[in-house]
């Protein structure tokens, strides 16, 4: 099968440069949905509700897919803030990411071309130094198990990376579970075998 891996923020993530006396805190952090995006966004402006300007970019899905991406320049002059940070994060090589440049004027015009470079480089600089993790396409299943196969399809579990969602017990033990797709064949063969055949397996949409 297929899969899907990329780098995506590890986590929150913040640098900070000084150009003509403005300050340019940037801050990165995992966006997997829009809405995700956006209440990041939503944080930083509310963490720096006093600065001059908080300019925002997030590509959503893997690196260089601009399917689900924005940008705003917040008040700097059209074109100026969002379009190059949004660049920069489309040519970054980092998945599920949204950015915050929030500016603090410090008095010196830095004009158009000096506006696209210093939040270009602004963004630049955080991707350098970003500690990222890897991205890997998940499938969710259900599964159905008698009693007696309990323990040993635990022990498969922790074999697979499988990721226990949720479990139900009566005649039978039910369980919603999620792992990579990449090990979803090899674990139903493997579950198959230790249920001599008696597992239901049933792949679960999102």
């Amino acid at each position: 099968m297929e899969t899907m891996r990329y780098l995506i923020p590890a986590g929150r993530h913040r640098v900070e440069q000084e150009l003509q006396r403005s300050r340019f805190i940037t801050t990165v952090a995992r966006a997997s949905t829009v809405e995700e995006a956006k209440a990041f966004i939503a944080s930083i402006r509310e963490e720096f509700s006093d600065a001059s300007h908080n300019c925002w970019a997030y590509v959503v899905g893997p690196p260089g897919s601009s399917g689900m991406a924005g940008m705003s320049d917040d008040g700097e002059p059209h074109g100026t803030a969002g379009r190059p940070m949004l660049n920069a994060l489309l040519h970054g090589g980092v998945g599920d990411i949204a950015v915050v440049v929030t500016r603090y004027f410090g008095g010196t015009l830095l004009g158009k071309g000096g506006l696209v470079r210093a939040y270009t480089s602004s963004v630049q600089q955080a991707l350098e130094q970003l500690p990222t993790s890897e991205h890997v396409e998940k499938v969710r299943l259900a599964v159905e198990i008698e009693y007696a196969s309990v323990e040993g399809v635990r022990r498969l579990f922790s074999t697979y990376g499988v990721e226990l969602i949720g479990e139900e017990y009566s005649a039978t033990v039910g369980y919603r579970i999620e792992l990579p797709a990449s090990r979803l064949e090899e674990f139903r063969i493997a579950l198959l075998d230790q249920t001599q055949g008696q597992a239901l397996i049933e792949l679960l949409s999102e």
